[in-house]
């Protein structure tokens, strides 16, 4: 088990945000915010919408839709209905399939 130094840091939207107001001096902590929340506004609501959102050597974001079904409890065995939702899933492009295996294998010790 990994220790708490050790763990994986979370990328967050504050991490995105502050990406973006570091990469464009020229934009102020507010403009970086603003263009932030119109990005993942404009995909949200293209997704609610059922549009599928294709982001280049990034993937795509496409919803799917999924039936009532009925599932068990694993610990316990009793039977309980699922309800019918949609879900989003992503699929990465192969440039980003790429460029993560390019530095996985940079990372395996030899």
């Amino acid at each position: 088990m990994l220790k708490k130094s050790e763990r994986v840091r979370t990328f967050t939207r504050h991490d995105l945000r502050a990406a973006i107001y570091h990469c464009c001096p020229t934009l102020s902590r507010a403009e970086a915010r603003k263009i932030f929340n119109e990005t993942f506004d404009e995909l949200s609501d293209a997704l609610v919408r059922g549009e599928p959102v294709k982001l280049r050597n990034f993937g795509t974001f496409n919803l799917r839709a999924k039936r009532q079904r009925t599932g068990r409890n694993p610990k316990t065995g009793v039977e309980a209905v699922i309800s019918a939702r949609r879900v989003v899933t992503f699929r990465p492009s192969p440039a980003l399939l790429t460029q993560i295996n390019r530095e996985s294998v940079d990372c395996l010790p030899d």
